[in-house]
């Protein structure tokens, strides 16, 4: 596939995702809640296309990631199948899908943050672009836990299925754990990748 292409059809298999999981989620209100995300930063990405073109790294993370805030929303993350298979397949005590969700909360946008602070930022590649990366993420993930505590203020038991802690005391902390990890994992795996991909994509 044309490199060129890419991102739009990423695009539009994306909408056609999220349509499929509006149709007769768990809850309505959950899906909405749970995929907000995608309906904030598609709209930018696809602004700033022409103008701030982003890697196919990127991109194909940003898409991976959607799909599975898209999963989480329509069965609700405490209910997700996946979840349950693992809990069989690894003795789990619960249905764990909400921590695939929290790490790749962290490995998906520290390839983002680490792209635009090498392309807009004096930052060069070492250990405090990878600290401040990591920083930034701990800070989406210490920000997205306090809009579940506004939801949890706010909706009451209704933003139960939202939280999906699962009856878990520990459940904010591990998964700002997970979404460490994420961060740390994607600069460590990745970071070549991408360093590769920014290279040719500016020659």
């Amino acid at each position: 596939m044309n490199k060129l292409n890419e991102p739009s059809f990423l695009l539009l298999t994306g909408t056609f995702l999220l349509v499929i999981t509006a149709i007769q989620p768990n809850d309505y209100t959950t899906w909405w809640m749970e995929t907000a995300p995608i309906f904030i930063a598609a709209p930018i990405f696809v602004a700033t296309y022409n103008s701030y073109t982003l890697t196919p790294l990127v991109y194909r993370l940003l898409f991976v990631h959607a799909i599975i805030l898209m999963v989480g929303g329509h069965y609700t993350y405490a209910e997700v199948p996946l979840g349950y298979w693992m809990e069989h397949w690894f003795g789990f005590l619960r249905n764990d899908y909400d921590k695939i969700g929290h790490f790749a909360q962290g490995f998906v946008p520290a390839l983002l943050f680490r792209e635009l602070l090498l392309r807009s930022s004096p930052l060069q590649r070492g250990k405090l672009l990878f600290t401040l990366v990591t920083a930034c993420c701990l800070a989406v993930s210490a920000s997205y836990e306090l809009v579940e505590w506004a939801a949890a203020i706010t909706m009451g038991q209704g933003a139960e299925a939202f939280l999906g802690t699962q009856g878990d005391p520990w459940d904010t902390q591990t998964d700002m754990l997970m979404a460490l990890i994420g961060a740390v994992c994607a600069q460590m795996l990745l970071g070549k990748v991408q360093d590769r991909q920014l290279g040719q994509s500016h020659k």
